[in-house]
């Protein structure tokens, strides 16, 4: 099932230790080109704010400066968190990405609001915006086609008659929000496999076609690190593992720091355990063990893409195992490639 899943890139822009916010962004630069050459389907940026180890702030900036340093691949934003915005603000901006690179831009919508009491209050948004996320993305998507009514006789130039597609990035409940906007799914199982399998089941049981998708599609997005022996695809994913744990218990992400650094780190029991947690649904092994769980995993969940989501803090390696990943797939035999 390998060989008819499409497989595509989220980058999000993470900061190393020693390194700089700009660097991290060149970076992701950097992966776009790499990507597009090995024959991934799309790459997408994040929205972050006032994180320590993300640099990724501005997506609909850092998609321009990605599509800018490619030609062929997908662009887009996975995602831009919609109750942060005003839907008109997004309308334009992708209207203007889809007017310099044609065809070949994405939108992502996420319905995260701020990190913090502190970030949400610079954004000028509350906890309770993400409850209106539904009515957000419908006014949004009836900026491109003429048909929003929150605003009379406002129009989003040069938005509207563009055809931009737009994904939704959900965990649990907002699966139900892109089934009845007719939309494709972006999930991860955050919250366990199982969970994960039941939202999708929801989803397409739910799923209503519209203008923008005749049928549901599924993106399972996840991390997978790939490598000559199982324990340094394990190392590859520390790094993360340790800030996700590390933000779990001080409420921020580090910058990443090496595999080496961390698994020589004093560890309190409960960072341990948050440490393994996040290590536990991650795909990682040989090019034989990776190729047979991401097999599983597209079986189980009839997914039609997966989406990359892997960073560390060895570039090298972390291009590695996208070369490696990408021969899994065999991506360079694709059309198009």
């Amino acid at each position: 099932m390998i060989a008819t899943t499409r497989f595509s890139v989220l980058d999000r822009s993470r900061i190393r230790a020693g390194h700089d916010g700009p660097q991290a962004l060149r970076d992701t630069v950097a992966l776009a080109r790499e990507a597009e050459r090995l024959g991934y389907h799309r790459f997408w940026v994040s929205e972050h704010h006032s994180v320590p180890g993300v640099a990724g702030s501005a997506p609909a900036v850092l998609a321009a400066a990605v599509a800018s340093a490619t030609s062929t691949i997908r662009v887009g934003t996975g995602g831009v968190m919609l109750p942060n915005h005003q839907p008109l603000v997004v309308a334009e901006e992708f209207g203007v990405l889809e007017s310099l690179f044609p065809g070949r831009i994405d939108m992502g919508l996420g319905r995260s609001v701020g990190f913090t009491d502190g970030i949400r209050k610079a954004l000028g948004r509350d906890k309770k915006d993400a409850d209106d996320f539904g009515a957000q993305l419908a006014e949004l998507l009836g900026y491109f086609d003429g048909t929003q009514t929150a605003h009379p006789q406002v129009h989003a130039r040069p938005a509207e008659g563009l055809a931009v597609p737009a994904f939704v990035l959900a965990t649990g409940q907002g699966a139900l929000v892109a089934a009845g906007a007719g939309l494709p799914l972006v999930i991860a199982n955050v919250r366990g496999e199982d969970a994960m399998l039941r939202a999708i089941d929801a989803y397409r049981e739910a799923f209503r076609p519209s203008a923008h998708a005749e049928r549901p599609y599924v993106v399972v997005s996840g991390t997978v690190a790939v490598a000559d022996t199982t324990e340094a695809a394990h190392r590859i994913l520390v790094p993360e593992a340790w800030s996700t744990a590390y933000s779990r218990t001080r409420g921020e992400f580090p910058a990443l720091s090496p595999a080496e650094d961390i698994l020589a780190r004093d560890m309190t029991d409960g960072e341990r355990t948050l440490f393994a947690d996040a290590l536990r649904r991650q795909v990682y092994g040989t090019e034989e063990e990776v190729a047979d769980a991401l097999e599983k995993l597209i079986e189980h969940s009839g997914a039609d893409e997966f989406l990359v989501t892997t960073s560390t803090y060895d570039r090298e390696a972390l291009l590695d195992s996208y070369r490696r990943l990408a021969r899994i797939a065999d991506l360079a035999a694709r059309p198009g490639a």
